[in-house]
């Protein structure tokens, strides 16, 4: 476990389902300066639970690297670890250790409901649109039995509470939906929801860094690690890189990622002086040679709230 005289720490975790875009490396950047600035460790998660591309881990690594961010060793492990990063793959016993105790306490209870019973029931005239119904919840064995030679089930929480608050450096104090989240799948894989708080636990994860998009399942998330005995983070929801349609960038939105950009002629450069002025960061240097000449200047006060809209990154 992670040392509890360590002053804390900030993270960034990539999933490896392929390269790193500017919205990334922009929220990357974001949490490694907050967590800098704070005195904070710096610790780096590959999240490779599912949807991974052979070699997208190295390639996402090796673009931080290029753009001046550096890493701490999880607390508590081995500092000559030669790459500091931890993955989720190797954590398998620690979320059987969860689960365990989650179950121990009663916590947990098996669902067979298949995604389009769960999305013909949230989109009832009753239903709350992204949260479970509730439709396993409280089986009978006999049921349990007879829905279980028809497939395998996933495990759920059990949640006591439908509602949870959370601190965010942005929004403030912010209540949110508790549900009966998956934390196992039925086909044996560990869910996001529950190894996220476990490896935010274990790796001494004291602030989360991410976009503003994933603020409604903060209070999920800080609720299960309060079950797990576990001190929940302080959260810091920064504005996402949006594409001119307010959409996600994707493929479709022409060169996005480091690799690209590179290919078109442009230099980690004059990326970080897109970022730089997208934040804003006005006093540092023009075209910074490093995320490391942001932390000077960098007042999270003066960040901006609105998205990045990115009309064509070859025009930036």
């Amino acid at each position: 476990m992670h040392d509890p005289a360590s002053p804390g720490a900030g993270r960034y975790a990539p999933s490896p389902s392929g390269d790193l875009h500017l919205g990334n490396l922009r929220t990357a950047i974001l949490a490694w300066l907050l967590a800098r600035q704070e005195g904070l460790h710096f610790v780096m998660r590959i999240e490779d639970l599912d949807r991974v591309r052979p070699g997208a881990a190295e390639q996402q690594l090796a673009d931080l690297k290029s753009l001046g961010l550096d890493w701490d060793a999880t607390p508590g492990e081995d500092p000559q670890r030669h790459d500091h990063v931890l993955r989720q793959s190797t954590r398998l016993t620690a979320y059987d250790a969860a689960v365990q105790k989650l179950q121990d306490a009663g916590l947990l209870y098996e669902c067979y409901c298949t995604r389009r019973e769960i999305l013909g029931a949230t989109s009832a005239p009753h239903g709350i649109p992204g949260s479970y119904p509730g439709t396993c919840r409280n089986l009978s064995d006999t049921e349990r039995k007879s829905r279980r030679e028809i497939r395998p089930p996933a495990l759920r929480l059990r949640a006591e509470i439908s509602e949870f608050t959370v601190q965010d450096m942005f929004a403030g104090e912010y209540t949110g939906a508790v549900d009966d989240v998956v934390v196992r799948r039925n086909d044996g894989t560990y869910a996001y929801n529950l190894a996220v708080v476990v490896d935010d636990h274990y790796q001494g994860v004291t602030q989360v860094v991410r976009g503003d998009d994933l603020l409604s399942s903060a209070p999920r998330q800080a609720y299960l690690a309060a079950l797990l005995g576990y001190e929940p983070p302080h959260y810091a929801h920064v504005p996402l890189a949006l594409n001119t349609e307010g959409k996600r960038l994707a493929k479709r939105d022409g060169a996005v990622t480091l690799r690209q950009l590179r290919d078109a002629g442009f230099a980690e450069s004059d990326i970080l002086e897109w970022i730089r002025t997208s934040i804003p960061i006005p006093d540092a240097p023009q075209f910074p040679k490093s995320a490391q000449d942001f932390l000077e200047y960098f007042d999270p006060k003066a960040m901006s709230s609105k998205p990045w809209i990115i009309t064509n990154p070859l025009d930036l």
